[in-house]
């Protein structure tokens, strides 16, 4: 006889029409959109919920707590930010310097899209990881720990005469620098930072 140990969903699914898959993707999509733009420790559900037209008690039938769906929202976005890096750094159509220039550009536009609204997700959360979740801390330094691989298989290819090492620390400095750069464009409403930051970056790898 097998015994049933699933946990029971808390609440009631919507009824919107959207299956429960669907309706949790867009979810987390709310999630990126809200806690991009005005972080995570001090927003509530409610604006995101009424996003995508879930009730409060609706919420607990597709995450346990907040706290799971901060660790999806993450999630989602790390996979949307690697699919990014993926399309401008490993595009053999390019020339190696232009690729990084891409990715530089696209990022760019994005910003100035939401008019210095949004930030990095992961930039952000870190601002305020010490008000967060212990498993957030570990969530966002295992997100920033493949970015910064990317980074490095990309500066392989770059710097043939760089050591393994060497990428892996230039990577790493790569990604201290560009968060920095990019809460400062949200400071003074300009990509300026990012361009400043991104040509000393590139100029240090010519030495």
């Amino acid at each position: 006889m097998k015994v049933d140990n699933m946990i029971k969903r808390r609440g009631r699914p919507t009824k919107t029409g959207r299956d429960t898959s669907q309706t949790k993707t867009e979810l987390i999509r709310s999630g990126v959109e809200h806690f991009t733009q005005f972080g995570f420790a001090s927003s509530g559900l409610d604006q995101i919920l009424k996003k995508v037209s879930v009730p409060k008690g609706s919420f607990y039938y597709y995450f346990a707590n907040k706290e799971a769906f901060g660790l999806a929202v993450i999630a989602d976005y790390d996979g949307y930010f690697c699919r990014k890096l993926d399309l401008h750094l490993k595009n053999d159509q390019l020339i190696i310097e232009q690729r990084l220039i891409n990715f530089v550009d696209d990022a760019k536009t994005g910003i100035e899209k939401y008019s210095f609204n949004r930030g990095c997700l992961v930039g952000n959360l870190e601002q305020e990881v010490s008000a967060l979740p212990n498993s957030y801390r570990d969530k966002l330094m295992q997100v920033m720990s493949g970015w910064q691989d990317k980074v490095s298989d990309y500066l392989k290819l770059r710097c043939p005469n760089a050591t393994p090492q060497e990428c892996q620390s230039l990577a790493e400095f790569f990604w201290i620098g560009w968060e920095g750069a990019v809460s400062r464009c949200k400071l003074v409403q300009s990509t300026q930072p990012i361009d400043i930051f991104i040509h000393h970056f590139v100029q240090g790898l010519k030495k």
